[in-house]
């Protein structure tokens, strides 16, 4: 593939995520306030879907589910997160946000034991 055009730089605001698929390819875009980021829709965690859990402030992602965060700019991981975050290359063409997609980029998630988040959180 190459460079696609994911939508209009209108279309997310500041401090916000929104997901697009582009040529069969899932994706979010977050607009972090001094620029944009393309990034696949889950949470490299625990498969949680961005869109939803995911909370831009301050140009740090952070997914509510289990507090993993990434500073937007540098991609550096903050707190306790574990693992980086994966991204395409993004360019600004007029007011179209375009992605770099040659593949889709996926997280390799290990196997969880069957215990809920929920049992998991409420063990003392």
């Amino acid at each position: 593939m190459a460079w696609k055009r994911v939508c209009k730089v209108t279309d997310v605001p500041k401090n916000g995520l929104r997901k697009f698929t582009v040529d069969g390819v899932a994706l979010v875009i977050a607009n972090y306030g001094s620029g944009f980021r393309a990034i696949p829709p889950l949470c490299p965690h625990m498969e949680e879907p961005l869109e939803e859990s995911g909370v831009i402030a301050h140009c740090a992602l952070t997914c509510t589910k289990h507090l993993w965060s990434w500073d937007l700019s540098s991609l550096a991981m903050l707190g306790e997160t574990e693992r980086p975050l994966q991204v395409y290359e993004v360019k600004l063409e007029n007011d179209d946000i375009l992605a770099f997609i040659n593949k889709e980029l996926v997280y390799e998630f290990e196997d969880e034991d069957d215990m809920a988040d929920d049992d998991f959180f409420s063990k003392a």
